[in-house]
């Protein structure tokens, strides 16, 4: 009986033992504390001689900048999608000694798609990808992004920071224990249609500036001052115009000038010496009551009764009216003929300047109206 008291004893003692290092165990898991944990003690060895410290040369010395993006190869970078979304545990993590042992709830299964989708609709719900990180309090824009289990979002790389120093699993919002996690895209995309919403404001406006200062160059406003204003404008313009196309060579333009003249008065000359002196209203009305003296009734040329003017009918008898519609042409000379007789004569004639067929001089014509 002894003995089995003394049995039984030990082996309650025994499994108190374990129970405590299980939930010592359990609880240095939870903190990060990797080096006390007796998970994998060999694993932790590792690990403190991969962390001592050794010394490195500073000519091989590089800076090394986490991204937060997984590196893939240049044909896996191409043929992935760089909006996928993926999970970043998806294995579950094993097992603490406490959690085997049925001492500590275990951890939570892997979401499965379904689940993802409604978690992140949650998020949309919530606005969590339109408002700033909480962490670091600046906006997502292209920077990596990931989802927690808990419907929070946060910037990989924030996150990260935040477990590193706060030495546990928890999410900086809900404080919820051993949450998974899940990159996305939406606060990029969201960025993206903002920046392409700026851009197109910005045209539009530049449109708008651009007509309206077209506008008001070429429709006068009506408020009175403004007007005024806009008429002053216009007519400095005009007047700075007319300044830059002003030619200020005189010495040229008044060269040219006097040899256009010099080339007209030559014209006029030759005209004067083909044509005769010029004979005035006065010196016409003289010829003309010199050949009404005449009583010339008749064309010399083609022997068909002239035609007189209305008022110079008086005189002359009805019967002697003409009955062609040919204008009598009276001559320098004071001899009349039919205009079309004496047109035609002018072709038939041989000379420069054509004579008269009855006295055999030059002459000026008029056609009596």
């Amino acid at each position: 009986c002894v003995k089995h008291q003394s049995y039984g004893s030990s082996s309650k003692r025994d499994s108190v033992a374990l129970t405590a290092v299980a939930l010592q165990d359990h609880i240095l898991h939870n903190l990060q504390l990797q080096n006390l944990s007796l998970a994998d003690p060999f694993k932790s060895k590792t690990q403190s001689k991969k962390n001592s410290y050794k010394p490195v040369k500073k000519e091989t010395v590089r800076a090394v900048v986490d991204t937060g993006l997984k590196k893939t190869s240049r044909h896996q970078q191409k043929n992935e999608d760089p909006e996928k979304e993926y999970v970043l545990d998806p294995c579950p993590q094993p097992l603490t000694l406490a959690q085997q042992l049925g001492l500590v709830e275990p951890p939570a299964m892997p979401l499965t798609t379904e689940e993802w989708e409604h978690v992140k609709q949650r998020s949309i719900k919530q606005g969590d990808s339109v408002q700033p990180c909480a962490i670091c309090r600046e906006e997502f824009a292209l920077q990596p992004q990931v989802l927690l289990s808990c419907s929070h979002v946060f910037h990989k790389a924030c996150l990260k920071a935040f477990e590193r120093f706060a030495g546990k699993k928890t999410c900086p919002m809900c404080r919820k224990i051993q949450y998974q996690t899940r990159v996305i895209h939406d606060g990029a995309r969201l960025f993206k249609i903002k920046c392409a919403t700026r851009i197109q404001a910005f045209w539009r406006g530049h449109i708008v500036r651009k007509w309206y200062k077209k506008l008001r160059k070429t429709v006068p406003p009506k408020d009175a001052k403004l007007r005024k204003k806009f008429f002053e404008e216009k007519f400095s313009e005009i007047c700075q115009r007319l300044l830059n196309s002003y030619d200020t060579r005189i010495d040229e333009l008044f060269s040219e000038i006097d040899s256009n003249v010099a080339e007209s008065q030559n014209v006029f000359q030759q005209l004067d010496k083909k044509l005769g002196p010029g004979i005035d209203e006065v010196e016409w009305e003289k010829i003309q009551m010199q050949a009404f003296r005449q009583d010339i009734v008749d064309c010399p040329i083609c022997i068909m009764p002239l035609i007189y003017p209305t008022h110079l009918q008086e005189g002359i008898p009805q019967a002697s009216y003409p009955s062609c519609s040919s204008k009598t042409v009276l001559l320098s000379c004071s001899h009349m003929f039919h205009s079309t007789c004496v047109q035609a004569f002018e072709d038939f004639s041989l000379g420069e300047r054509p004579i008269c067929p009855l006295c055999r001089s030059h002459y000026q014509k008029k056609i009596l109206n």
